[in-house]
């Protein structure tokens, strides 16, 4: 499960899962890009060994490995989202530092939730639209639907 979220994470370069296997996978893809770092052979194998998808792998050697070839560690970032509709579980958003690497989707959290009520709005103003039209429709203010 953690070697297919770190998948995840550079490929898309932000993925949103709970708070205790975002800390998990924060220790799994720093180890990665540690190892993209070094750039040989060995470790490239040793990255195959978990992320089974060869064009991530050739991403990661060739693109975040030598961006990160300065910094020491902490190449992940772990934002606390708030909790789950459904079971309420502590929500995270994981991201690669730097904004070079998140892809074209993938929204920061205050824009993803801006977006979202504004398309709520949208839904609800349409479905009040429907609901007038089946009403004319059937001639009748009650429901046919039993």
């Amino acid at each position: 499960m953690l070697n297919n979220m770190a998948t995840s994470l550079f490929t898309h370069g932000c993925i949103r899962t709970t708070c205790a296997k975002a800390k998990e996978l924060r220790r799994v893809a720093d180890r990665m890009i540690t190892l993209a770092k070094q750039g040989d052979l060995h470790a490239r194998r040793q990255v195959l060994r978990r992320i089974r998808n060869p064009v991530v792998v050739s991403k990661l050697f060739d693109e975040v490995g030598p961006a990160f070839a300065d910094r020491n560690g902490g190449y992940t970032r772990v934002l606390k989202v708030g909790p789950r509709r459904g079971d309420s579980v502590e929500v995270c958003l994981v991201q690669l530092v730097g904004d070079e690497f998140r892809s074209d989707d993938a929204q920061p959290a205050e824009a993803a939730e801006e977006g979202g009520a504004a398309a709520g709005e949208d839904v609800e103003a349409a479905g009040a639209a429907d609901k007038s039209g089946n009403q004319a429709a059937t001639g009748s203010g009650e429901n046919k639907h039993t």
